[in-house]
């Protein structure tokens, strides 16, 4: 099963190499923060740190990168002043929705080549792999 759900993601990885725009110039962590932004709203670079499961430190990096590319914006918190508040960019939102465009296009391709009785198999399995990836 490692071995499966390796491949599978390096090869929705390649999809998404295959765009040859900005997309590639992106590290997967940094995609990973941007597309976790743009699906779960602002937050701090603590919380994203802990949502991605990377230490705050290499988040600071990947949030650095994100920034300088004019993907990520960082605003005052509203009651720490301590704190920032990371919000996804238009640019950023385009770039996380292209991506998961070609991805789930590629996918679904993938999916029709299955018969009925293979899709529900994944249907069923679906959860357990998302509360595995959760742990």
């Amino acid at each position: 099963m490692r071995i499966s759900v390796s491949r599978l993601a390096r090869r929705l990885r390649v999809e998404r190499l295959g765009l040859g725009g900005p997309e590639t110039a992106l590290s997967d962590i940094q995609l990973a923060a941007l597309a976790a932004l743009e699906r779960k709203g602002p937050m701090t670079p603590g919380e994203l740190a802990e949502h991605e499961k990377v230490q705050p430190p290499s988040m600071t990096r990947v949030i650095a990168v994100l920034e300088e590319r004019g993907l990520v914006l960082r605003e005052p918190h509203s009651t720490d002043r301590r704190q920032v508040i990371l919000t996804v960019t238009p640019d950023g939102r385009d770039l996380v929705q292209r991506v998961r465009r070609l991805r789930e296009a590629w996918l679904a391709q993938r999916l029709q080549e299955l018969t009925p009785e293979e899709r529900q198999i994944l249907r069923q399995a679906a959860p357990i792999l998302e509360k595995i990836s959760q742990s």
